[in-house]
């Protein structure tokens, strides 16, 4: 868990403006410049971040009010790592999927086994 985020699957608009010290007005502003952030909305139309959302909101806030980037320099870092964090999942799948036809293989071999007894 990242220090002072809570272990929760979602966080409402305010949730989020409270735990980044921003406005709600800003994260809805900052949906509209960063396409990787776009949160889930209830039934009733109430933004819903994931914590991985939440996370980038972090990012997006540390480059633009620490580095003093511009949204558009921040949209480009943001880019660029987010090319990055794509092939990490695609080595993750694949990596699954080699963990489950392993897993595949040794459940066929333990029941030769046992037919064999």
């Amino acid at each position: 868990m990242e220090a002072g985020i809570p272990d929760k699957l979602f966080f409402k608009i305010g949730e989020v403006a409270r735990l980044t010290s921003l406005r709600p007005s800003i994260l809805r502003y900052w949906e509209t410049e960063f396409s990787l952030l776009q949160p889930q909305k209830s039934r009733s139309g109430q933004r819903l971040y994931t914590k991985k959302e939440l996370n980038l909101v972090l990012e997006i806030k540390g480059l633009l009010y620490h580095e003093k980037l511009t949204i558009e320099g921040a949209r480009r870092v943001i880019a660029k790592r987010g090319k990055g964090r794509e092939s990490l999942d695609m080595l993750s799948k694949d990596t699954t999927a080699n963990i489950l036809q392993v897993i595949k293989e040794v459940k066929e071999e333990l029941k030769k086994i046992r037919d064999s007894l």
